[in-house]
């Protein structure tokens, strides 16, 4: 919401409700796996992929105006996380670019929510967390 891009911004995916027709911005945690070039000997770093969906109405005109705004959106928000490298100290880094195995990036769709047809952008968001779980001694 800080960007000022998106109309609403929900910490979980496939919300009840179908979104307005500007961007809106679901966030949602995807998975979480060891980082072994990352940690210590007596501790273990991990990725944690989140993923995102930006969404607007592919219904609305005009049509040529959904994608310049989606992209818009995703771009800003990636920018972000690029200019927020390290999540203002809550993480080690942003993965940008995949040595995790996931870059940080979007790939575009279309999904029915409420029998509406959006036009999406499903992100990677990769985050790397120094020594998060302690290993037996």
């Amino acid at each position: 919401m800080t960007l000022g891009v998106f109309e609403t911004v929900n910490a979980h995916e496939a919300p009840r409700n179908a979104p307005g027709n500007g961007p809106s911005l679901d966030l949602w945690f995807q998975g979480i796996k060891p980082a072994p070039w990352a940690g210590g000997l007596a501790s273990t770093s991990v990725v944690i992929h989140l993923q995102g969906r930006v969404y607007m109405s592919a219904e609305q005109q005009p049509y040529d105006a959904i994608d310049p705004a989606i992209v818009d959106a995703s771009v800003r928000l990636i920018a972000n996380y690029s200019a927020g490298f390290t999540l203002g100290g809550l993480v080690r880094n942003v993965d940008l670019l995949g040595e995790s195995g996931i870059t940080l990036g979007g790939e575009a769709g279309y999904v029915m929510r409420d029998n509406r047809r959006f036009r999406v952008v499903t992100l990677d968001i990769p985050l790397i967390v120094n020594d998060l779980m302690a290993q037996a001694a």
